[in-house]
């Protein structure tokens, strides 16, 4: 492959658990770079790690992890070929207001019993498990 960019969005489910395997990483040119925006679950984390301390591919533009916040012990932190950014993927004007009055709105409707608004049910069974 010539790719010289692989960028993730995709949603995290059954097929898509660590869909991006070493496999796949090891496909990619030394001079690829991989961004991942949509759900940490998809990228083997381990292998891209890896692949990034022995120089197998240039660098990685990380949004989200397997597990999140990304704990401090990470060795993406130390890595210089890394790029990590905050999991906020909308911080134009008045983003933290509209966050602030959805998370109120559905705490009161978690209090008073009611159906949040945006409440999605997942059986347990379907949770993806990492």
């Amino acid at each position: 492959p010539t790719a010289d960019w692989l960028v993730l969005a995709a949603p995290l489910n059954a097929s898509s658990i660590r869909m991006i395997s070493a496999a796949v990483l090891d496909a990619l040119p030394p001079h690829a770079h991989v961004i991942n925006v949509g759900r940490g679950g998809v990228l083997d984390e381990q292998a891209l790690v890896l692949a990034l301390q022995e120089q197998r591919l240039a660098g990685a533009y990380l949004d989200v992890f397997e597990i999140e916040p990304l704990p401090p012990d990470s060795p993406l932190w130390d890595l210089p070929n890394v790029l990590i950014s905050p999991h906020d993927s909308a911080p134009e004007s008045g983003q933290s207001a509209r966050c602030r009055h959805i998370f109120f709105n559905h705490l009161r409707q978690y209090l008073s019993g009611s159906r949040m608004v945006h409440e999605e049910q997942v059986s347990p069974a379907a949770r993806p498990k990492l």
